[in-house]
């Protein structure tokens, strides 16, 4: 006969004088509980330098994985040199396409620093230098050569004209050549009123005289060019002196970085070609109305952009991205508004999360990213192309055809750490070809941790680290026992505890709340125990209100008395914050014929695949005990009474096999027992989940019609290790008034739920007299034997 389980098989308690005195008195955690997989794959997955290693984490939410990853980077990346500044600089070949500058971390601050000084002291300087007595004295030399060579010019030009008898007249279009005669110049009328002979010569002289004043024009073209010229060689000789040292200086201190060079090079260069912007009278606008923060807009180009500053670090950065939005990963480029008109230059752009990470790791939630379509699928050019492009996501898929700014890519080096679901990792693996090049190290956090005493010393470490780090009342011993307790509650096991570290965050946090009302100084067991309960009063409305449906008889659940073919059932329904047990009556009926066991519920299309299998199974059971010397000759209907849902699941199967048996032997089965349990063809009680609700659920439905000291719940065997029941279940079993049996077969439970002996089958093939057995094979021997009466049954076919 099965043995009851006895008091200390029903909750694995901790005693609180095996523990310390207050969580006040720990030394704080510092290493993630239990996780031995996932840190061992953590460490490869942050230490190979090979393309493609980054990591998924793959846990439950509440497990801790966020925080656990975010201090383990911290501590690899504290050990990792400090990466590189990046800036954005003006590219005066193509300003539409800024150039990228790398510098050591620190140096980039530095550097912004060192143009913004030179070209405020270049704006300082060039005037200066060009309101000088010996620019101003070269000038003139320069344009007194150039003005004694146009004047010697003219001077010949005009007193070969007067020679022709011709004098020159400037005029606002241009030399014009006037006759004279006797040295007066004539008027139009005048010339018009000279003989036609007289007005041949004057034409003809003049046609001689104008090809030489071409030719003269030209030279003075060639003279106002070459003053020009020398002007400008001089401006350009008095510029390169006046900041070339400065220039030389700053490329003499980066001399190491190719790209300063070239830009310090090519500000040189801009600068002594816009000269004017430099030496022109601030003061003077060249726009009506112009806003004094438009004097500083040709300076502009001259700026440099920090988009990385790691100036502060100390390692490697660990970045992490809570929003992974396009724009928050990859960076924007932005934009302003001048007169009506959006406006950008290479100053406008900003940097994103993929930037600050480069050299170091980002950590991303996987769902989060998944959600943003731009994110996840620039984040894998990224890593696939080594480098990270700042465009606006409509540009990437071409919907944006304006020009626009397109700066230089920058190289990328990031270990991505994404943080999700087992199911999206299964997901992303099966269906993106891409993923599992990208993410080739998976991290698995476990959602239970062994219940060692190295385990439990660490659990209570972390209820001391959070305890100070959310400046909380700390836990005395009884306070950290029920936690350990809650912990294997939480696992379904007691064996084992629970790392979903955010659900007994919350605990600690209410328990809290109750001491401070209490005025106590350290939360206590009472305390850990009133929270769970009022965590359960606020969810288990549903699970009072069909108590007291069974109470009030509207749900029909018997707990005392005998029933042929009736057994009550254990059910678990989860309201997604709260599952509770609750008992369901089910019965079997029996007849003549050959529809075998026939599931209303899954005719009525009731039932989920998982609970059709099980009854099938019953079937297997039926004909490998019973039909090995004549055929089943019978046609039994289950049923789950008042069930009005869909029933999923097979942990009743061993439920309606006892109503099976019960029917076909007609013994009854004593209702003050509840059963839970799978079945296999070899009549094997299997696990089931949710043990722990099951028997308590059933408790508070005897507890209300009444405990009567023979009530109780058969369990399979393989469950007890799950057994983390509520202490008030616990305490009516040490009082004799409530039961729980654990079997390991179909045989064990039939006893004990009938009060007969089941039944061995003899060495001539019959069974055990008055046993269960027997009496199931009588009465199928004289089934199959009245059912030769009827020929019509012998074209009955079991409902598929």
């Amino acid at each position: 006969m099965t043995s009851e389980l006895s008091v200390e098989m029903l909750r694995k308690t901790v005693e609180p004088s095996g523990m310390c005195a207050t969580t006040e008195d720990l030394t704080p955690l510092k290493e993630v509980i239990g996780q031995k997989r996932a840190t061992r794959a953590l460490k490869f997955g942050l230490e190979i330098k090979q393309v493609g290693f980054n990591i998924y984490v793959s846990g439950l939410p509440g497990t801790g994985r966020k925080t656990a990853v975010k201090s383990f980077l911290e501590d690899v990346a504290s050990t990792k040199p400090v990466p590189s500044d990046w800036c954005y600089v003006n590219n005066f070949q193509n300003p539409y396409e800024p150039k990228a500058i790398k510098l050591p971390a620190g140096e980039g601050k530095e550097f912004q620093h060192d143009i913004k000084s030179f070209v405020e002291e270049t704006r300082r300087v060039l005037p200066k230098a060009f309101e000088s007595e010996d620019y101003a004295s070269k000038r003139d030399a320069a344009v007194e050569a150039i003005e004694e060579e146009r004047k010697t010019l003219l001077t010949q030009l005009n007193e070969r004209a007067i020679k022709e008898g011709f004098v020159l007249r400037s005029t606002p279009i241009g030399v014009l050549i006037v006759p004279m005669i006797r040295g007066k110049p004539l008027t139009d009328q005048q010339l018009i009123a000279l003989p036609r002979e007289a007005r041949d010569e004057i034409e003809k002289k003049r046609e001689k005289l104008q090809s030489e004043l071409r030719s003269a024009m030209r030279q003075l073209g060639g003279l106002q060019k070459k003053g020009t010229e020398e002007v400008q060689k001089l401006n350009k000789e008095v510029a390169t002196y006046a900041i070339g040292q400065r220039v030389d200086d700053l490329i003499e201190k980066y001399k190491e970085f190719a790209e300063v060079k070239t830009y310090l090079e090519d500000i040189r260069k801009d600068i002594i070609e816009n000269l004017l912007k430099f030496i022109r009278e601030p003061k003077t606008p060249q726009v009506p109305f112009q806003a004094p923060w438009m004097e500083e807009l040709p300076f502009r180009k001259y700026e440099v952009n920090i988009i990385v500053d790691n100036s502060n670090l100390r390692g490697a950065p660990v970045v992490l991205e809570l929003n992974p939005t396009h724009q928050h990963l990859f960076g924007r480029i932005e934009k302003e508004a001048q007169f009506g008109v959006l406006t950008t230059d290479f100053t406008m752009i900003r940097g994103g999360s993929l930037h600050k990470a480069n050299g170091g790791y980002l950590v991303l939630p996987a769902e989060d990213l998944i959600r943003n379509l731009f994110s996840y699928d620039g984040l894998k050019r990224a890593l696939m192309n080594e480098c990270i492009d700042i465009e606006e996501a409509g540009e990437r898929l071409g919907f944006i055809t304006t020009k626009g700014l397109k700066p230089q890519s920058i190289p990328l080096e990031v270990k991505v750490v994404l943080i999700g679901h087992p199911y999206l990792y299964h997901q992303l693996y099966l269906l993106d070809m891409d993923f599992k090049g990208l993410f080739k190290v998976k991290a698995d956090f476990d959602t239970t941790v062994d219940r060692s005493e190295e385990n439990m010393r660490e659990y209570a470490a972390f209820v001391c680290t959070f305890c100070k780090k959310e400046k909380l009342k700390h836990l005395d011993s009884s306070g950290l026992a029920k936690i350990i307790e809650y912990g294997s509650r939480l696992a379904r096991d007691q064996q084992k505890l629970s790392t979903q570290f955010g659900v007994v965050a919350d605990i600690i946090r209410e328990a809290n709340f109750y001491a401070a009302q209490d005025n106590s100084k350290y939360v206590t067991g009472n305390h850990i125990r009133k929270v769970i309960d009022e965590k359960v009063y606020r969810s288990n409305l549903m699970q009072e209100k069909i108590r007291e449906m069974i109470e009030r008889g509207t749900i029909l659940i018997d707990t005392d008395g005998e029933v042929v073919g009736q057994v009550n059932g254990l059910s678990v329904m989860s309201l997604g914050d709260f599952a509770f047990g609750a008992p369901s009556r089910v019965t079997a009926s029996i007849g003549l014929g050959r529809g075998g066991i026939i599931d209303i519920q899954r005719e009525a299309k009731m039932a989920g695949p998982i609970h059709t299998k099980g009854v099938m199974i019953l079937s297997g059971y039926l004909a490998n005990k019973y039909a090995k010397d004549k055929p089943l000759s019978l046609s039994a209907r289950l049923v789950f009474e008042q069930s009005y849902g869909m029933v999923e699941g097979d942990s009743a199967s061993s439920t309606e096999l006892y109503a099976i048996l019960s029917a076909l032997s007609e013994i009854p089965i004593t209702q003050g027992f509840a059963v839970t349990g799978s079945v296999n063809q070899k009549g094997e009680v299997q696990a089931i989940g949710g043990v722990n609700e099951k028997i308590e659920g059933f408790f508070e439905v005897c507890k209300v019609k009444g405990l009567t000291g023979e009530q109780g719940v058969l369990i399979p065997q393989s469950n007890v290790q799950n057994l983390m029941l509520k202490e008030k279940v616990v305490n009516a079993v040490r009082n004799g008034k409530f039961h729980i049996y654990a079997v390991k077969t179909i045989d064990e439970g039939i006893e004990l739920l009938t009060g007969v002996k089941a039944g061995l089958r003899r060495s001539d093939g019959t069974f055990e007299e008055d046993s269960v057995s027997f009496k199931v094979d009588k009465n199928l021997k004289a089934m199959a034997e009245k059912l030769r009466e009827f020929p019509e049954f012998v074209t009955e076919k079991k409902t598929q």
